[in-house]
């Protein structure tokens, strides 16, 4: 019997520059807490805001390491004192960062 906890994969980086700095690692799948969904991402949006946080230019996610990614979409799991949702629901929402994974977790109230 394996008593390895579940990993999942982010795209991060540990320096400010260019699209070179974007390395995937493997991290400890999250678990969300109360009122949050954990959510399989599906689609990721990169938007401006990211490329200015990567680059340092405007480090809207303070000093690396960190992981972009605020507008995501995909399916969720959901944790204590979430009613809004049900496991598998499909929904997208606009969260504090860190979209750029295979699993995120995230307030139920930032989703839709």
């Amino acid at each position: 019997m394996s008593t390895e906890h579940p990993h999942t994969e982010v795209w991060t980086q540990d320096r400010f520059g260019g699209p070179e700095v974007l390395v995937t690692k493997e991290r400890p799948l999250p678990l969300p807490g109360d009122g949050e969904v954990l959510l399989r991402v599906r689609a990721v949006g990169v938007n401006a805001s990211d490329w200015l946080a990567r680059s340092g230019v405007a480090p809207s996610y303070g000093q690396p390491p960190f992981t972009l990614g605020r507008d995501v979409s995909g399916v969720v799991a959901v944790g204590a004192g979430v009613s809004r949702f049900r496991p598998g629901n499909e929904v997208f929402g606009m969260i504090g960062g860190g979209g750029c994974a295979v699993h995120v977790t995230a307030p139920a109230a930032l989703t839709a």
